[in-house]
């Protein structure tokens, strides 16, 4: 019997943007040996596995090499297929049961809003690979359970970076957030760019998980509440 995968462009409403990712609909569980060999078939940043429970649906997510604990772009890919598909009406809340706890999606108008962890990070003693493999002067660097979080000056920074895939790949954390504050004359509050080599995923377009490192940290800095935020993906070599 055949299984369908459904691919969504997330945090995007043009075809061929945002972050993909494949979504697939369990009848029953699977093993996650086949979990993962249905993420490495797909080569997608994410490959997300749903199975229906008494009170919402239980939720995992592989990388082409691995399973992880969050992923947002894959979060709210599956929600929108859960709504498209009419496994929920659309008024329906959508409730995911996952490693990191109960995630909430819900239709908000055109909008899709999804209830995610914050992600407090601690100052930490960065290794010296770290700045040698981004290539930048680091103004800070915190540590969460992502992995490090750097902050450079400006936003032109973080758009020139080009890093040292293998040498971030070697690194004891499984991604690497860099952001700084945006440009004065910008309608955004902080921008970013998120690398996990290490995990299979050289930049990621779009990163849910991040961001909810990147909501704290910006409001320790800022002192607000509230952020518009934008993800910088440059093609590097």
């Amino acid at each position: 019997m055949g299984q369908t995968i459904i691919q969504v462009d997330a945090f995007s409403d043009k075809p061929f943007a945002g972050n993909p990712a494949a979504v697939c609909v369990l009848p029953a569980p699977q093993t996650d040996d086949w979990m993962q060999k249905v993420a490495q078939e797909m080569n997608l940043p994410e490959t997300a596995f749903l199975v229906k429970l008494a009170d919402g649906y239980n939720l995992r997510w592989f990388t082409p090499l691995v399973e992880v604990p969050l992923c947002g772009h894959a979060t709210l890919a599956s929600a929108h297929v859960l709504w498209s598909q009419r496994h929920l009406s659309t008024d329906q809340v959508a409730r995911f049961h996952t490693k990191s706890g109960l995630l909430i999606a819900k239709q908000q108008g055109d909008w899709i809003e999804l209830d995610f962890p914050a992600n407090h990070s601690q100052v930490t003693s960065p290794p010296p690979e770290l700045s040698q493999a981004l290539g930048v002067s680091m103004q800070s660097v915190v540590k969460n359970s992502l992995g490090y979080l750097v902050e450079v000056k400006s936003e032109d920074l973080v758009r020139q970076i080009q890093p040292d895939f293998t040498k971030l790949g070697t690194l004891p954390v499984d991604g690497v957030i860099v952001t700084s504050i945006a440009d004065s004359n910008s309608e955004y509050d902080f921008v970013s760019r998120f690398f996990a080599p290490r995990v299979g995923i050289n930049e990621d377009p779009v990163t849910g998980a991040a961001h909810c490192c990147l909501a704290p940290f910006w409001r320790n800095h800022l002192g607000k509440d509230e952020f518009l935020a934008y993800k910088h993906q440059v093609e590097v070599g």
